[in-house]
C-alpha cells in the first residue's frame, strides 16, 4: 500500500541498496537511490525525500560529509546505516547531526521501525501542541506542569530542563555531549555524570518501572533516547 513518504537510500553497496530498496517499496515507501556523497547532495535537493538512509563508507568519501552539508539547510531525518562498530564514528554522526544509527547486519523490521519512530517525530514536531504525553506522563508546556496517572509530578528545574530536550527532540538519539551542552552549558560537556544522575531522577518520577525504563533509554556510551 502506498504512501506518501519517500526515502533515499545512500549506499554505495549495489546489492544491500537494491534489497533495502525493494523492501521499502513493498512497504508502500517512494524509494530514491544513490552510491555516493555528491550524488546524494543532489538527489537531497531535487527529490526532496522524507527520510535519508545512509551508510557512512561511501565511494567518494566519508558519509558524515553529507551530514554536514545538508545540516546546512534541511532538518532532513538521517538513519545512519554502519558496519563500524566503533562507539565514537556513530557519536561522531550524531553530533553532526544524524538523528539514528543502525548497525549491519540488522533486520528489515528493526529498519522499518526506526523509519516509522522518525517520520513521527517529524510529524509531531510539525505539530503545534502546547500537551506532550508519552506513555501515562502528561507535560503541559502552558502550565510547566506534569502529570503521571493523573496526579502531578515535581521535577527541579534541571530535570524539567533535560526533560524537555528529550521531548524536543524526541525518537531521536542524543549525545551525551549533546544534552550536557543544552541543560548545563559548554563547562560541563566533559561531565557524563551529570546526565547518569539526572536521567535516574527522571525514571524514578516518571517510569513505572525506573529500573527497566520504557521511554527514558540509554544508548550505551552514546546517550540518550526518549521514545513512546
Amino acid at each position: 500500500m502506498e504512501n506518501k513518504h519517500s526515502v533515499l537510500i545512500i549506499e554505495d553497496t549495489e546489492h544491500i541498496r537494491k534489497f533495502l530498496s525493494q523492501a521499502l517499496i513493498e512497504e508502500g515507501f517512494k524509494v530514491y537511490e544513490c552510491d555516493s556523497v555528491s550524488r546524494s547532495l543532489i538527489e537531497t535537493a531535487s527529490r526532496q525525500p522524507s527520510i535519508a538512509l545512509l551508510d557512512l563508507g561511501l565511494q567518494d568519501g566519508d558519509g558524515k560529509l553529507f551530514i554536514q552539508e545538508v545540516r546546512q539547510w534541511s532538518n532532513l531525518p538521517i538513519i545512519v546505516l554502519t558496519a563500524r562498530h566503533d562507539e565514537s564514528e556513530k557519536v561522531a554522526a550524531l553530533d553532526m547531526g544524524a538523528d539514528d544509527y543502525i548497525t549491519k547486519p540488522f533486520g528489515i523490521p528493526e529498519l522499518l521501525a526506526r523509519i516509522r519512530a522518525q517520520i513521527r517525530r517529524i510529524d509531531i514536531k510539525n505539530t503545534v501542541s502546547n500537551i506532550f504525553v508519552f506513555g501515562d506522563v502528561e507535560i503541559d508546556f502552558n502550565s510547566h506542569r506534569i502529570l503521571k496517572k493523573s496526579q502531578e509530578i515535581h521535577l527541579t528545574p534541571t530535570e524539567y530542563k533535560l526533560l524537555s530536550e528529550l521531548i524536543k527532540n524526541v525518537g531521536r538519539v542524543c549525545t551525551q555531549r549533546q544534552l550536557l551542552l543544552a541543560v548545563w552549558g559548554p563547562n560541563y560537556i566533559e561531565q557524563p555524570h551529570y546526565l547518569r544522575i539526572y536521567m535516574g531522577h527522571l525514571r524514578q518520577k516518571l517510569e513505572t518501572e525506573p529500573t527497566n525504563p520504557k521511554h527514558l533509554l540509554t544508548e550505551t556510551a552514546i546517550g540518550y533516547r526518549l521514545i513512546f
